[in-house]
């Protein structure tokens, strides 16, 4: 099997013999090792034979089917990755990497709100897409929930690039070439909606610290007049007495008359 004569771009050009000698296994193997954790080429090889696909030397549905389940499985490990040995993980190594139980807990926070959408477009950034089923293990993202977004996020991306693939054909250089720069200023831009988002946490954390530590300024049992708490009770029951024992001196004797 050969691709076309079209000239492919560099990072194709070099899976091209990986994709000659083992075809759909190829495409098996790296999309899933690329969606549990390791960094390999997963992405480049699904459009490489999404191209192969559109010259007549692969089954375009068979390339689609076969990445779908081999990224729906490789985020599944990747899940129970995390899920199995995050949490100790970040026990005894997280302060190294500044990832505190505070930071933890944020992270479990964030997570329960905005986890399935995190799954869902993960894959479609560098980074993510290898990391978000440990992520969503390790903050114990239910499974139940987990796996619906993980199938769906794996059927957009592989649709998106494998489409892309079998219809740029002969463009392929070209057009690769610009999606890759738009999938960086992509990366940039959601990057910096992540850092936005966590400056408003920080701030809006730092805005709660600063009233509970004014709230709690006031000294214990001061009222919010300021007179302390228990004195004027001291001081009513005291005049009460008084009273009553003026009462008692004062209460006028029988007329002597």
């Amino acid at each position: 099997m050969s691709a076309a004569t079209t000239p492919l771009p560099g990072a194709l050009a070099g899976l091209a013999p990986l994709l000659d000698h083992y075809g759909y296994l190829a495409v098996a193997l790296l999309v899933l090792l690329d969606n549990c954790g390791i960094p390999v080429p997963g992405q480049t090889i699904l459009v490489l034979a999404s191209v192969y696909a559109g010259t007549g030397h692969l089954n375009f549905a068979a390339v689609l089917l076969i990445a779908v389940v081999a990224a729906t499985v490789g985020n599944s490990l990747g899940y129970l990755i995390g899920r199995t040995g995050g949490r100790a993980f970040v026990h005894r190594w997280g302060r190294y990497v500044l990832l505190t139980p505070e930071r933890m807990e944020r992270a479990d926070g964030f997570f329960a709100r905005h986890g399935a959408k995190v799954v869902t477009v993960a894959r479609f950034v560098d980074g993510l897409r290898q990391t978000n089923g440990i992520i969503a293990g390790t903050t114990e993202m239910p499974w139940r929930r987990f796996q619906p977004f993980n199938v769906l996020g794996a059927v957009l991306w592989v649709g998106v690039w494998g489409t892309f693939g079998y219809l740029a054909g002969a463009n392929i250089g070209t057009v690769y070439r610009t999606a890759i720069r738009y999938q960086l200023w992509f990366a940039v831009g959601l990057g910096l909606l992540v850092a936005a988002f966590l400056l408003r946490q920080v701030l809006r954390y730092r805005r709660r610290r600063a009233e509970d530590g004014g709230a709690d300024g006031n000294p214990a049992g001061t009222e919010p007049g300021g007179a302390p708490g228990g004195a004027t009770g001291t001081t009513s029951d005291t005049t009460t007495g008084d009273d009553t024992a003026t009462g008692h001196d004062t209460e006028p004797g029988p007329d002597r008359d």
